[in-house]
């Protein structure tokens, strides 16, 4: 078997311009995995913590080569001679040495790198795509399936330019839609939005993760919009698509209510949570992600008991892709739907074991990207491989976007073909 020959890391940037971890990783077999990892700006205080020098004369203090380093030297050391295939005993490697419950002495940046590596180490050791390395060593799906995607088209809060509160409005192609089609469906659908912007006078720039973001009167207009751009195009709304969004409440979320220009005075939890109900009948809105701040879970548990038999309400931030929170969160109801960062919590074995909890909660899984990405596209071969539900990716726009929908379309044309060849040769008369 393989062993790990040596492990390096470099301070890159993300698409933002700010700094994160590239890790190379190779074996004794003469074979090289790279890897990058993701940061985010919606950062929820229950996630692990990346490194960061704080050296304000550098980066602004924002630059991680002690993260790298600590890879160069502590982890480094530690994972060579190992079997990459070992994937959670290195993985609880990487934990002990850390010792930190947030991952704050190596950086959960750091940990996240290592362990990405080991796992694309792992698929090219035994010499097969990474998707069906993950799909066997985990078996949490039956067969491999391209997830539902949902496309961002709008962006507000963080990710806009003072525009709109709601951090991002989304479009959902129906589940009887193939991968192809849906990406179909995005591409046509983004640029006609900005063709209606533009015929409307409104501004039609774009925002960090690159979704359009215009300078309209209130979030509901966004609807509005978007519906005027679904007649343009040869889809049918609420038949063919839907509507989603991420409400990032914890960033509108003021002297204990929630600022949004729909309403001159701050609404109270039970006020949005009407909104919310309003939005949900008007507009097909099939999926809300975070919609309270992170601690008024009496708000989400109520959200989830009322319009949780049709709608996905997502956590995200409060949950943190942490296992004892999603624990907490099943338990108590608080919603019905997890958003899978790794990045949140730092190691893949980690995460796997959220997305196990999960899938025995019958809780749907969402796969997502973070605000800061790169070009690597791990994370789609990882929402194939135990069979997320659904893939956030962003708008089919900016090139760290676009890296993991173009991998998303190799892996489908792989599916497709293999699944071809086992139809061939099980069916005698194709011969």
């Amino acid at each position: 078997m393989a062993k790990i020959d040596g492990i390096y890391a470099r301070e890159i940037l993300d698409s933002r311009g700010i700094p994160t971890l590239e890790c190379a990783l190779w074996l004794d077999t003469g074979a090289v995995v790279a890897t990058s990892v993701p940061t985010g700006t919606s950062v929820g205080k229950y996630e692990a913590k990346e490194l960061r020098d704080g050296d304000m004369e550098r980066m602004l203090g924002k630059g991680v080569l002690n993260a790298a380093n600590n890879i160069n030297t502590v982890i480094s050391k530690n994972l060579i001679g190992k079997d990459p295939t070992n994937q959670t005993e290195l993985d609880q490697l990487l934990v002990d040495l850390d010792g930190t419950e947030d991952k704050s002495k190596l950086g959960s940046n750091a940990i996240l790198a290592a362990s990405q590596a080991v796992m694309k180490a792992g698929a090219i050791s035994i010499n097969v795509p990474l998707y069906y390395y993950i799909e066997q060593k985990y078996q949490l799906i039956q067969q491999l399936n391209i997830p539902s995607c949902i496309y961002t088209m709008i962006n507000g809060g963080v990710h806009g330019a003072d525009n709109l509160d709601i951090q991002e409005f989304q479009i959902i192609p129906a589940s009887h839609i193939n991968y192809s089609k849906s990406m179909d469906m995005a591409v046509t659908l983004f640029q006609k939005v900005e063709e209606i912007l533009i015929l409307k006078g409104a501004t039609h720039s774009t925002g960090i993760v690159g979704g359009f973001t215009p300078n309209l009167y209130s979030n509901s207009d966004v609807f509005e919009i978007l519906i005027e751009t679904i007649k343009t195009s040869p889809y049918t709304f609420a038949q063919d698509l839907f509507f989603g969004i991420d409400v990032a409440a914890e960033q509108l979320f003021e002297n204990g209510k929630y600022v949004l220009k729909d309403k001159s005075q701050p609404y109270t939890s039970e006020e949005l949570l009407e909104f919310y109900k309003k939005i949900r009948s008007l507009y097909h809105v099939f999926c809300i992600e975070d919609p309270f701040q992170e601690d008024d879970l009496a708000s989400w548990a109520k959200l989830t008991a009322e319009l949780g038999e049709t709608t996905k309400i997502i956590g995200d931030s409060f949950l943190a892709t942490n296992k004892a929170k999603t624990q907490k969160a099943i338990t108590e109801k608080t919603c019905n739907t997890v958003l899978i960062k790794p990045n949140q919590t730092g190691t893949i074995s980690e995460t796997i074991e959220v997305i196990k909890m999960a899938k025995e909660a019958k809780w749907q899984v969402i796969m997502s990207h973070r605000s800061g990405e790169t070009n690597d596209d791990f994370i789609a071969d990882f929402a194939v491989g135990i069979g997320a539900d659904y893939t956030k990716f962003g708008p089919p726009n900016r090139g760290e976007r676009v890296a993991k929908y173009n991998r998303l379309s190799q892996i489908e044309f792989e599916i497709n073909q293999s699944n071809n060849e086992k139809s061939i040769n099980t069916n005698p008369e194709k011969m």
